[in-house]
């Protein structure tokens, strides 16, 4: 588990490594071929069953999150960045595995952020899992919106990414179905290519209006800091 720049997180943490989605703006894949040392099976889907121990003791006792609503000793856990952990091709033993230190570990938030939102309903989470789905606004790919809200349960922290936001999306189909508490948005990189300044405010608003938290990635270089985080669930 390692302490991470991203900033709606404190740490990463990868017991499952690989994705086959090959998406064409993947950094997870670049990163794997550029430390072939540390993923020798490159970017294949693969468990590893030695790091499940990892946020058992790797957050001190005196630490302190980036999401201020956190107590003390509590952190925002991002799991399986380096993959998709709820792809179709991913064992059902692997995904239970991870859910079970979510629930042995209460006092930290333990993020998942996938491509295939309806495979979320497969699986019962504890309140401190966090449920995402990625939006690039390719491929007409808003539809996971709808696939997260009908495939989960409103215990747990519904939100969504739009990073890389690539093409702007019809927000008008969630108006009346915007039942999600986060928004994040963010820009590619490597290379930069930023989201059109008049798609971001379109998303602002949206949430300004449903009283959704907003947090913008410093990636978009945006010329006001917006970084709200949802309030945290007893």
């Amino acid at each position: 588990m390692n302490r991470t720049k991203i900033e709606w997180c404190d740490f990463t943490w990868n017991p499952v490594t690989g994705c086959l989605h090959n998406c064409p703006y993947c950094y997870g894949r670049k990163i794997a071929k550029r430390f072939p040392n540390l993923f020798p099976n490159g970017y294949e889907p693969t468990f590893h069953p030695e790091r499940l121990n990892e946020p058992y003791n790797s957050v001190p006792k005196n630490f302190r999150s980036k999401n201020p609503n956190l107590p003390q000793g509590s952190a925002m856990i991002f799991t399986v960045s380096m993959g998709d952990l709820f792809g179709d091709w991913v064992p059902a033993e692997w995904i239970e595995a991870v859910i079970k230190v979510a629930e042995d570990n209460p006092q930290h938030v333990f993020q998942f952020l996938t491509k295939n939102p309806i495979k979320y309903y497969e699986f019962k989470f504890p309140k401190n899992c966090w449920l995402g789905t990625t939006v690039t606004g390719l491929d007409m790919d808003s539809y996971r919106i709808f696939d997260l809200i009908d495939n989960t349960d409103d215990k747990n922290i519904r939100f969504v990414s739009f990073e890389p936001y690539l093409k702007r999306v019809d927000l008008n189909a969630f108006r009346h179905k915007l039942q999600i508490d986060w928004i994040i948005i963010g820009a590619q990189t490597n290379p930069w290519v930023p989201p059109i300044a008049s798609w971001v405010y379109d998303l602002i608003n949206l949430a300004k209006q449903n009283l959704i938290p907003i947090f913008l990635k410093d990636n978009l270089r945006w010329p006001e800091k917006i970084q709200e985080w949802p309030e945290v669930r007893d």
